[in-house]
């Protein structure tokens, strides 16, 4: 059952999620003006205080928007007008200043943003062709983004950081044509992984930066494999990484141990896996969030001791796509998507701070799971 609450309008329950047991999911509707498509393109991260900032596109407008939570309301703006949005990352520095890469696709360039505590400026990181597509921005622990992206022109992985004063670019694979679906992690050092894809052989691809030169190598090639790639390490500085099997139409996930990879289905009921996202909890263990497109649903797959955990957050026309999903520090989990014209987000709320979700967006869906 699903119940729409009135905007603002404050929700006390007394719920405790379980690993394996009940999920109660809050939904809120962030952004959805009349007659205007919003929230395709999200990027979700959560600042010093657990609050989250979503990038996302208006795509009547063809604008990039932010959203963030100030822990009464929700609040959206314009960052970047008229040619922008489409391929955002959003990282934060700082306690709680935002930045986001993104593709500005009438000129065809990458872009990036970054909110000082009072304004937003913008500016062209590479403009050399049609470049920009399929970003993904990390932050080191100086404050210095990163970058990974597709150059269509050339048809290659790039990478570009900033070292304090100005941008470095490097190809970073032109073998053939790859770069699409690319997802960036930094070490504990501050070096790039990335993941991505190999159009031409259908591979999903890994990309790694020794602090002197790129090494790549194949994931995984058993058919056409590897688009909507989402990366994350772990502890021990291991990648892993979250994909889509075209051939057979599942999500798949893969691992590296230090020597070599393992390679799963995590789900293969219908045409699932796209738009995934992935986040590690802290004893290294995967949460997905992804779209299901044969029941237009958003789904969210949790690893534990005794498998997978599949479970459908939300269900209706035209729900979950462009999933972005980060975890909070009690390790909850927090989706951003998109579904029928509106930016959504998703969460199962600690029940200390579930009385404060009252998240006046334009409305509220409460979704009471029991197994």
């Amino acid at each position: 059952m699903v119940r729409r609450l009135p905007v603002g309008l404050l929700l006390v329950l007394i719920a405790v999620p379980s690993a394996v047991e009940a999920r109660d999911w809050t939904i809120v509707v962030v952004d959805a003006p009349k007659y205007t498509t919003v929230g395709q393109y999200t990027s979700i991260a959560l600042d010093a205080a657990g609050r989250p900032h979503i990038s996302y596109m208006d795509v009547t407008h063809s604008d990039l928007k932010h959203a963030f939570y100030d822990g009464a309301s929700w609040s959206t703006e314009i960052v970047d007008a008229f040619t922008a949005g489409r391929y955002t990352s959003l990282a934060l520095y700082g306690a709680d200043r935002a930045a986001i890469s993104y593709y500005d696709h009438a000129f065809k360039d990458l872009q990036y943003a970054v909110y000082d505590g009072s304004a937003w400026s913008v500016e062209v990181v590479d403009g050399a062709g049609d470049v920009g597509e399929y970003t993904s921005l990390a932050m080191d622990a100086a404050g210095r983004p990163h970058i990974s992206y597709f150059d269509e022109t050339n048809r290659d992985l790039k990478y570009a950081v900033h070292d304090g004063g100005s941008w470095s670019l490097q190809t970073v694979d032109s073998a053939g044509y790859v770069g699409k679906f690319t997802s960036l992690a930094l070490n504990d050092a501050g070096l790039p992984r990335v993941s991505y894809w190999d159009q031409i052989n259908g591979d999903l691809k890994y990309a790694a930066y020794d602090g002197t030169a790129w090494s790549t190598q194949t994931v995984d090639s058993e058919g056409v494999v590897g688009a909507n790639s989402s990366m994350a390490l772990d502890d021990a500085g291991h990648p892993h990484i979250t994909y889509y099997d075209g051939t057979d139409e599942d999500l798949k996930y893969a691992v590296h141990d230090g020597t070599a990879w393992s390679i799963e289905t995590v789900d293969s009921a219908g045409n699932v896996g796209w738009f995934a996202s992935l986040a590690l909890d802290e004893e290294g263990l995967a949460r997905i969030s992804y779209h299901d497109a044969d029941n237009e649903d958003l789904k969210y797959a949790a690893e534990d001791a005794f498998g997978w955990r599949l479970e459908t957050v939300d269900d209706g026309l035209f729900g979950g796509e462009d999933t972005s999903l980060v975890l909070d520090a009690n390790g909850y989990p927090h989706i951003s998507y998109y579904r029928q014209d509106q930016l959504r987000y998703a969460t199962i709320p600690e029940p200390a701070t579930l009385a404060l979700l009252g998240m006046s967006g334009l409305g509220i869906l409460i979704r009471r799971r029991r197994p």
